[in-house]
């Protein structure tokens, strides 16, 4: 507690600030994920203070990044969808998996995975980052523009036909579910039919309206009809928060220029009465816990976005730790990774409890933090503080802020999270790969395809295929390297030292066949062609195996394979020198001693050459 209050003034300085920054963009990530401005403000507030006070780093501000918001934003809508629509049916299944994102976080953290995210390939984070961008980018451009797909009535009218198969479709699996449909008697089924409204009909059509405008495909797809239906008190809305939060930067940096252009577009739009749509409403009053959580919680609901759950504590692992390395770098300090990783896992898991959502260390607001002069994890406790403060006395005054305000700020928030450090490098990364007549390189090509993927299909799964591609390449890059180095090719042999005084007179019996370096999935090929190296005269083959460190499974079998074929041609086999691992390993399947007896194992090629001289015999 000593150290916590070692630095009260830096860390309150820097604390306030930082909340003042975090402000504005909670506001807006909390709007861009479908959860409304409130559940970004109740990420931003627990998030903030229960991961400095449990986390690793002492000077990290945690909160909504836009990261962890396009990820959320994908899992809300697919679970807003599952149910009809309707977001307060969907929200306990929703906060369920932020939840689990939060315990999964902190598993990660006692099972001290934390140093291991380090080994996630940079093409994957690169074409992530740049995904968050876009997909950024192109959700807040009809919002910009003033357009909303649930309220332009000649593109809600093109899904009632469809609005009237899924509401009749749900009253049919109701009925299944009650046991009461009847192919005999449709009576129960005509009855319910004819309770249907133009209302409830409209309402089913709106939704399906907006989920055909939803994702980055969504939009591209509906910014025709966007262009033609402009608001264009909102487009100026948001282009002045846009100019403003650009232009501001070159006067000052002191004063976050997002926090700037939210007050000012905002207060004009007052000053002025201007007619313009708000953000939803934001209680002023402390938030409670969300007990629906545990009242409807359902298996079945979740199962299928456990892997979501898993992704978004991966992605907010990767966030909080890389922000904490540059934490590292400004404070000269060094984080604990796994206690940082419980630290964000609590805050999570308190934030979905009371309806927040979910977020990571993120970088700006770390380093107006240290730079405002916090020090210890107090300063990130009171920027959570801070945001409660101001929730409590301004929340009537903040339901005012202009959506097309956020919008603006959410489009600068896309434009600098793209990751163009690996943009830039493209054109200069070696060209190490052959597909048919082009030559292209592997990282470019593993970043495109996480970028596509992210952007027009699932965010979730892009990386999870990233990863694996960027695991099979280096794989196969590592095994080319390892094969280069290794000498188990099929190559005319030089003796070594040691055989010069091998019997010349048995050379034409006796072929010796030096193995350098592991036998494995990259070297097996050559391996195996060993046998045709073998002359035809050859009645026994000395291998020497004292360099061969490693062997695996698919050395192991081509092992067994090759002494299998020497075998059937009668062809007798001598190990020298052979090391733990790769016995160990022919062990476990019985090739020592089926195919090669423990007697014709040698510790050293003097021994192996005196067994030579009694047992074999020159025949040439």
């Amino acid at each position: 507690m000593k150290n916590l209050f070692s630095n009260i003034k830096g860390d309150a300085f820097g604390g306030i600030t930082a909340g003042i920054v975090a402000l504005p963009l909670a506001l807006a990530f909390g709007v861009s994920s479908g959860l409304g401005p409130a559940a970004g403000l109740y990420g931003a507030i627990f998030i903030s203070f229960f991961a400095a006070l449990f986390g690793g780093t002492s000077t990290q501000i945690s909160g909504p990044t836009a990261p962890m918001t396009a990820v959320s934003m994908v899992v809300i809508a697919g679970i807003i969808a599952a149910n009809d629509g309707d977001v307060t049916k969907a929200l306990p299944a929703i906060l369920i998996v932020f939840l689990l994102a939060g315990l999964f976080q902190i598993g990660l953290g006692i099972l001290g995975l934390g140093k291991y995210i380090r080994y996630i390939p940079y093409p994957v984070v690169s074409g992530f980052m740049t995904a968050i961008g876009v997909i950024i980018l192109l959700t807040q451009v009809l919002p910009s523009l003033g357009y909303y797909p649930k309220e332009d009535v000649e593109f809600v009218t093109q899904f009632k036909a469809q609005a009237e198969e899924v509401i009749l479709e749900n009253i049919l699996k109701e009925e299944a579910g009650q046991g009461i449909l009847v192919l005999e008697n449709f009576k129960e089924t005509i009855s319910r039919a004819e309770l249907i409204t133009p209302d409830t009909i409209n309402k089913e059509a709106q939704t399906l309206a907006a989920k055909e405008a939803s994702g980055a495909l969504g939009a591209i797809k509906a910014f025709p009809r966007a262009l033609q239906n402009i608001n264009w008190i909102e487009l100026l809305l948001a282009l002045g928060t846009i100019v403003i939060i650009y232009g501001f930067k070159k006067i000052t940096t002191k004063v976050p220029s997002t926090l700037v252009a939210l007050i000012v577009v905002s207060g004009i739009a007052v000053a002025f009465n201007i007619d313009y749509r708000t953000i939803q409403e934001i209680p002023g009053v402390i938030p409670s816990i969300k007990w629906e959580i545990f009242t409807g919680f359902s298996l079945g609901n979740i199962t299928p976005y456990i892997f979501s759950a898993l992704t978004l504590a991966l992605l907010g692992a990767i966030d909080s730790l890389l922000t904490s390395v540059v934490a590292d770098n400004m404070t000269k300090t060094k984080h604990k990774p796994n206690k940082e990783l419980v630290g964000q896992g609590i805050g999570n898991s308190i934030a979905a409890l009371f309806g927040g959502i979910p977020g990571a260390g993120a970088t700006i607001r770390t380093v107006v933090n240290i730079n405002a002069g916090g020090k210890t994890k107090l300063s990130g406790m009171i920027a959570g503080i801070m945001l409660l403060i101001i929730m409590l006395g301004l929340g009537p005054v903040a339901s005012k802020i202009p959506a097309a305000v956020l919008a603006g700020i959410l489009i600068t928030v896309g434009i600098g999270v793209m990751d163009y450090k690996g943009l830039k490098a493209i054109p200069y990364l070696p060209k190490d790969l052959k597909l048919g007549p082009l030559k292209l390189s592997s990282e470019v090509l593993i970043m495109v395809i996480v970028l596509l993927l992210s952007t027009f299909w699932n965010l979730v799964y892009a990386v999870g295929i990233g990863m694996v591609i960027a695991s099979l390449m280096f794989m196969k890059k590592i095994g080319d390297l390892t094969a280069e180095r290794s000498d188990v090719k099929s190559l005319k042999e030089e003796a070594w030292s040691d055989e010069k005084g091998f019997p010349v007179n048995l050379k034409e019996e006796v072929f010796i066949k030096h193995i350098k370096g592991p036998l494995f999935f990259g070297s097996t090929s050559d391996f195996q062609a060993l046998s045709l190296q073998i002359p035809v005269t050859a009645k026994t083959v000395i291998m020497r195996l004292g360099r061969m460190q490693y062997m695996d499974q698919s050395g192991l079998y081509a092992m067994e394979d090759m002494l299998q074929d020497l075998k059937k041609k009668n062809i007798e086999v001598l190990f020298v020198n052979l090391l733990k691992q790769p016995r160990y390993m022919m062990e476990r399947i019985d090739i020592i001693p089926d195919f090669i007896p423990t007697e014709h194992i040698f510790k050293s090629f003097d021994e192996c050459t005196n067994w030579v001289k009694q047992n074999v015999k020159d025949t040439i």
